[in-house]
């Protein structure tokens, strides 16, 4: 398998299917990232292909007990506690520490050290055949299970259940503690990209291109975002940390363009994605989560 592999997502949907043929998981709220035990060593993957080890390394040290070959899908989280004392998943931790520089990094492993969720395996040297995408989910999963009963924290498996009711209550039961919704998996299916799972988010977001942007591509304030009913809009002011993110793949066009609302940006190409908050989508009014 080529570095860097192409991930399945998912595809947002109002309720969760039904039917005897399907998986239901818990989704977290952190940073996909792809896991590679190399021959020498442990290799780090964003959802968009970027290496991404030297601000995982706490999660790099613990992934060389895992066999030379395997290949983990899953994100790469962070608990705090909270004030009453438990701890929870938090993404403005993982943000931070997917937005330092490798020194901070170490610094923040420090101070909460990362967990890896991993909910598929896509190769194992000793599972009969090493690429195991064409292989159904229920196959994986046992897989899957198998290779990650004797590692044990700060690696684990993802909750999984193919009962829908049980789904369900940890969808209500789970909300507030870093959990963002359940993830539907047909237990047939085979590992590939784009949108071949479903998604149900507590959460009212939705996944939007970067047409432009407002300042400097070096400092860019806002991003002009193409929303699915196909209008484009302004975000909200970028915070520090997603405009230093951001800039560095900004490809600046020419001249300049309008918004439906007639806010000028400057026109950017690129497969930029950005995650927004959708709930005031419809005044036009952006706020971005996070890049993808």
């Amino acid at each position: 398998m080529e570095w860097p592999v192409d991930v399945a997502l998912a595809r947002p949907v109002t309720q969760l299917p039904t039917g005897p043929s399907w998986a239901y998981e818990i989704k977290v709220d952190g940073h996909r990232t792809v896991l590679w035990r190399t021959e020498d060593g442990v290799r780090l993957q964003s959802r968009t292909g970027r290496d991404v080890t030297a601000l995982w390394m706490d999660l790099a040290l613990a992934a060389m007990r895992l066999p030379s070959g395997v290949i983990l899908d899953g994100e790469a989280v962070v608990y705090v506690a909270a004030p009453d004392g438990t701890a929870h998943i938090s993404f403005a931790a993982a943000q931070s520490r997917a937005l330092s520089r490798p020194r901070r990094a170490r610094e923040l492993a420090d101070q909460h050290p990362a967990t890896y969720v991993a909910f598929d395996v896509l190769a194992h040297p000793t599972a009969g055949a090493p690429d195991l995408r064409p292989r159904p989910y229920v196959e994986r999963r046992q897989v899957l299970l198998d290779v990650l009963a004797d590692i044990g924290p700060p690696i684990e498996p993802v909750w999984s259940t193919t009962d829908r009711d049980e789904a369900l209550l940890w969808y209500a039961a789970l909300e507030g503690t870093g959990v963002e919704g359940i993830v539907a998996k047909p237990l047939r299916s085979a590992y590939t990209a784009g949108r071949i799972w479903s998604k149900v988010r507590h959460a009212d977001t939705v996944d939007v291109i970067v047409v432009g942007f407002t300042g400097t591509v070096r400092h860019p304030k806002a991003l002009a975002v193409r929303l699915p009913d196909g209008r484009v809009a302004l975000s909200q002011r970028l915070t520090t940390a997603l405009s230093s993110m951001v800039g560095p793949r900004l490809v600046p066009q020419a001249g300049r363009a309008l918004t439906k609302a007639g806010d000028l940006y400057t026109p950017a190409v690129g497969e930029v994605v950005a995650e927004v908050v959708a709930g005031t989508t419809r005044h036009a009014v952006v706020t971005v989560v996070r890049l993808r």
